[in-house]
């Protein structure tokens, strides 16, 4: 079925393709800088992105239209990912987090690491205390 051309659908289309330009892996994941003592730095930003886009047909004119869109985008430093000694670690460079959820939310990779790290551990003596055949 062929898409209906209006000057609505061009908007959006126009809008869409300006952001898709602005927008990309590298605006949320930046290019690694390494420093001279062997630390790789790489920066994060979060990225919101808003849209709207609205219109409707002239009434006293069959081929009349009036429309328009337009979209916002909000790119913002939130850290760096610190990479050294084939270990990596998140530097956040945000003010701390302020109500209790954004505290839980902050924590929940810190609780996944360690209930990683303790399932290793646990297993790693019933592995070696298992008897080879």
């Amino acid at each position: 079925m062929e898409q209906m051309q209006t000057p609505m659908a061009e908007f959006l289309r126009a809008s869409i393709a300006k952001i898709k330009e602005m927008v990309d892996a590298n605006t949320v994941v930046g290019d690694p800088v390494t420093t001279p003592d062997g630390v790789t730095l790489v920066p994060v930003s979060r990225v919101s992105v808003g849209f709207a886009g609205g219109g409707g047909d002239l009434v006293k004119q069959r081929d009349g239209c009036v429309g328009g869109s337009g979209a916002g985008i909000k790119i913002e430093p939130i850290g760096f990912l610190i990479v050294k000694d084939g270990a990596v670690r998140m530097l956040n460079i945000q003010p701390p987090a302020s109500t209790t959820i954004d505290r839980v939310i902050d924590l929940v990779p810190q609780l996944i690491d360690r209930a990683e790290a303790f399932m290793d551990k646990k297993s790693a003596p019933k592995a070696e205390a298992a008897p080879e055949a």
